[in-house]
């Protein structure tokens, strides 16, 4: 795989063979953010669990209180009083069977997150092979299949993010950009990973956190020293 110079020179910047204490990782992953664009800065978190039984799934929502510097683009599915109170929140699209078929006929996928009343599951059921592979799917353990739709829309807009495992026991998850600098950066990163660690599952054994690694966009990957965590 082709490195390009400016990888090269922030990859000369890391010990390979070390594990960084946080705040000297994020120092780290901003000095090594080359490119000429605003980097996302992106945490992957290697568990001690099988994601293959259902006891041992980790998965959950968190709001970073500094965000995540993107504008988040939401889709809400709800009626009546619901549909007008996300409206209100600053919904960039609220419907019922319209939006339904406007994803099924036009392939319309404009939006980062969906959020849906519980009295809408059975009518946006159908879209659950559309959205599922996408992570786009409401789900009531991300806080995303919920009564009050119009808090689900604020929390999003400031910055919620939805963990979950993937097939290798891996989370993935931005925790902002390079421009937010060490301390906003840190604090995403510290809360990010506190809900993690709480969303242990009971059925786990040994070391939980295997690996921990932040890295830029574009930038190489910077070891976290998971002992230092939590």
């Amino acid at each position: 795989m082709f490195k390009g110079k400016k990888y090269k020179q922030s990859a000369e910047l890391i010990d390979k063979s070390k594990a960084y204490d946080p705040a000297e990782a994020i120092k780290l992953v901003c000095d090594t953010s080359k490119a000429k664009f605003d980097e996302t800065i992106e945490l992957h978190v290697r568990l001690g669990v099988d994601s293959r039984h259902a006891d041992q799934q980790v998965r959950g929502a968190v709001v970073l209180p500094n965000g995540t510097g993107k504008t988040v683009r939401t889709l809400v599915f709800a009626k009546g009083d619901k549909a007008e109170a996300a409206k209100a929140a600053g919904a960039d699209y609220v419907g019922e069977m319209d939006m339904v078929e406007k994803i099924m006929k036009e392939n319309w996928f404009e939006f980062d997150v969906v959020i849906a009343s519980p009295d809408m599951m059975a009518t946006i059921g159908r879209l659950g092979k559309i959205l599922g592979p996408k992570g786009l799917m409401p789900n009531p353990k991300a806080g995303t299949v919920t009564p009050d739709v119009a808090k689900a829309v604020t929390e999003a807009k400031a910055g919620k993010i939805e963990y979950r495992l993937d097939k290798t026991n891996i989370i993935h998850c931005p925790i902002g950009k390079a421009s937010f600098g060490g301390e906003k950066l840190e604090e995403n990163f510290n809360t990010l990973m506190a809900a993690i660690i709480k969303a242990k599952p009971a059925a786990a054994k040994g070391q939980y956190i295997k690996s921990c690694t932040i890295a830029s966009t574009m930038g190489p990957g910077i070891k976290v020293n998971a002992s230092k965590i939590g």
